[in-house]
């Protein structure tokens, strides 16, 4: 369980009876009205109004409300008691994320559509967790967001991320009612990590394809699963925005179909000259949009246009010209159009659709906002130099400086230009992870490590904009303590903090344990004794991510696993004799401690990638194994050794582990 974190209240005032101060959720509620004492739930779930508007968000808070306390809702008819949670809706609340909370006798949310009403069942939940006996501070909530999309774009096409941890995401983000996640599905990597050739750069296109078979990678969505993680994000107010990425960025289509590619602007570029080129993304975006049950669900769909080449006058031309007829195209379909902000950059006489067109604006070099919001386009703000996150990189953010933002960001700044507050032209906000280096160690964990404080700061961001109370030093304190959604824990997070979270005498091979994981920071302890030494592959903790090997498959040493990388520790656990090891993880390294001295760190190594070029003199001999030495290194890639430590279940080893323990701080 996490720490409970106390609701902010005001100080006792003489003889009279105690007011409550406006309680802490993220966002936070845009206006309270106190009153004095709390109530505390009855264990019933009263609906009264549309029934069938109101009962989709009371059934899911029913079960999340089990999942957060361990105890069960009973939906009753009549009349409300003293104590119950009523579900109502009223045309009296205007708005479709608006919502009324009244805490009193009764705990009565109102909402006039079903996002309000899953925004205020979000409040509910996060102020049931901040309570240990779950009972509620009394007054009058009344909340609506600021900007009407709040969201974020992932980066699926450079590396693939499961369908269960997108799933996982929408409950995150409709937790801290970020209405608007974007599934990039198509990208590929940078030619100069894979020896200068267009053929061997990594690519990928991730969603089920029948039109072109053989064009989807195999790490993909399927049809199926992509309308069943729309559904379940509409079920939780989050919109599902698909892009595919064209002409630039591309290189998945061209990999497939060769005589589509641009022979002057590099194989990631459509050729936008050939009309084969409309005939392929023509044929790519009809297989999604058409029927009456589509696969694109909702109602906006992203047709990409980022960062084409403008290299010619004719070029940026027949760019406008691509993009118009796909606004067209999407719109034709009964959709709304959205795409990467590149008409400045891609300035030209070629008419455009604006009227009910969604730009995001991440570059003012590529799209003046100021000149976009003239032409009438409709604005994203995520601007590149605030809110985009490549993992490890060495530019833009590892993690978002979420103290500045924060303080200063709503997303009415967008790169130098500033908006009015409320300025219709600007949407809302939207931050971003770009994995832009494929086989660079990090994880699915990691990036989630790096996306959940970003997601509490935007969120406050694009739901209160500059309308804040706290200072962020009280925001963190208070926001680290909430959790990421009450049926999720991607950061594996145990216990209370500076804790030991887990502890077993003996754990037997085989054994399957009650924790399947822990996340950063942490240390995991035990003393192993083997009977008979380990054959390569024998594992010695697994779970659903990771495995930690006693002997690795190609190596036999000591080491781990996940996501099809291998990293190993040069130390082999002896036969016949007790060990005390000691594996200590965080964001950077993953360490390894035997018999209570340092023994190994596993932290971020450079890469480097040679073109032809640079081979004159990159190796120089040295005792076996020689390592090489590079000189002028045309790139270079920093590559991750962290892990979530596994404890799902021990390894079929011959020997025994005792005195486990599991610390969610580093120990030594």
């Amino acid at each position: 369980m996490l720490p409970a974190v106390a609701l902010l209240v005001s100080a006792p005032v003489t003889l009279q009876a105690q007011v409550n101060e406006k309680p802490f959720v993220t966002p936070e509620i845009s206006e309270w009205q106190g009153a004095a004492g709390s109530t505390l739930p009855s264990g019933r779930l009263v609906v009264k109004g549309k029934k069938q508007q109101v009962m989709p968000a009371a059934e899911r808070f029913m079960a999340d409300y089990a999942a957060l306390t361990g105890q069960s809702l009973e939906l009753a008819k009549g009349k409300a008691r003293p104590g119950d949670i009523v579900f109502e809706w009223t045309s009296a609340v205007k708005g479709e994320e608006a919502y009324r909370l009244h805490i009193g006798e009764t705990i009565t949310l109102q909402a006039s559509a079903h996002r309000g009403m899953v925004w205020g069942a979000a409040t509910l939940l996060q102020l049931t967790e901040q309570s240990k006996d779950h009972s509620l501070p009394r007054g009058i909530a009344t909340d609506q967001p600021h900007y009407a999309l709040r969201g974020f774009m992932l980066d699926c096409g450079r590396k693939y991320i499961p369908m269960s941890y997108l799933r996982n995401l929408v409950k995150v983000m409709s937790y801290y009612k970020m209405n608007t996640l974007q599934v990039h599905l198509n990208d590929n990597g940078f030619k100069q990590y894979f020896n200068d050739d267009w053929a061997q750069t990594q690519a990928a296109f991730r969603l089920e394809c029948d039109t072109y078979p053989g064009l989807t990678a195999p790490e993909h969505y399927t049809k199926q699963e992509f309308i069943a993680l729309q559904e379940l994000a509409d079920s939780c107010g989050v919109e599902i925005i698909p892009e595919i990425d064209v002409p630039a960025h591309s290189l998945a289509f061209t990999q497939y179909k060769p005589e589509i590619a641009s022979a002057d602007y590099g194989m990631d570029h459509l050729d936008l000259f050939n009309p084969e080129t409309y005939t392929f993304v023509d044929g790519l975006f009809r297989e999604y949009l058409e029927g009456k049950q589509p696969v694109f669900r909702g109602k906006r769909v992203h047709i990409g246009t980022d960062e084409y080449s403008n290299a010619k006058r004719e070029v940026v031309e027949k760019f406008r010209e691509f993009t118009d007829h796909y606004i067209r195209f999407v719109e034709s379909y009964g959709k709304q159009a959205v795409c990467w902000g590149a008409l400045t950059h891609a300035k030209g006489s070629t008419p455009v659709k604006s009227d009910n067109v969604v730009m995001n604006i991440w570059y003012n070099g590529y799209a003046d906002p100021v000149d976009m919001k003239k032409q009438g386009y409709q604005l994203v703000s995520i601007p590149d130099g605030y809110v985009y996150i490549v993992p490890a990189a060495g530019y833009y953010y590892d993690y978002l400086n979420c103290q500045y933002l924060y303080e200063h960001w709503t997303p009415a700044n967008i790169g130098g230009a500033t908006f009015e507050a409320d300025d219709p032209a600007v949407l809302g906000g939207m931050f971003a992870v770009w994995n832009d280096h494929p086989g660079n160690g990090i994880t699915v964990k990691d990036i989630h490590h790096r996306v959940f404080p970003a997601l509490q700061t935007l969120s406050v961001k694009c739901w209160n904009a500059g309308n804040t109370t706290l200072s962020y030093a009280d925001f963190k304190q208070h926001a680290d303590g909430l959790r990421e959604a009450p049926t999720v824990n991607e950061l594996g997070r145990l216990g209370t903090p500076h804790s030991e979270v887990f502890a077993r005498e003996h754990v037997q091979p085989g054994e399957s344990l009650p924790v399947k994981e822990v996340g950063f920071d942490y240390t995991v302890q035990f003393d192993i004794e083997l009977t008979e030494a380990a054959r390569p592959g024998t594992v010695l903790f697994a779970s659903d991510n990771a495995i930690v090997y006693l002997s690795d498959p190609k190596t036999g040493l000591l080491g781990f696993a996940h996501e099809n990388y291998l990293n190993t520790f040069n130390y082999t656990v002896p036969v016949g004799e007790k060990v005390t090891l000691a594996f200590e993880g965080d964001n950077h390294a993953t360490k390894l401690y035997v018999n209570g001295q340092h023994r190994q760190t596993l932290d971020a190594v450079t890469l480097y990638v040679m073109k032809p070029g640079d081979k004159a003199t990159f190796l120089q001999p040295s005792a076996d194994p020689f390592v090489p030495t590079v000189y002028k290194p045309s790139a270079q890639m920093h590559y991750q050794r962290t892990l979530f430590f596994p404890l799902q279940k021990a390894g079929d080893f011959k020997g025994q582990i005792s005195a486990l323990k599991v610390l969610n701080y580093k120990a030594h």
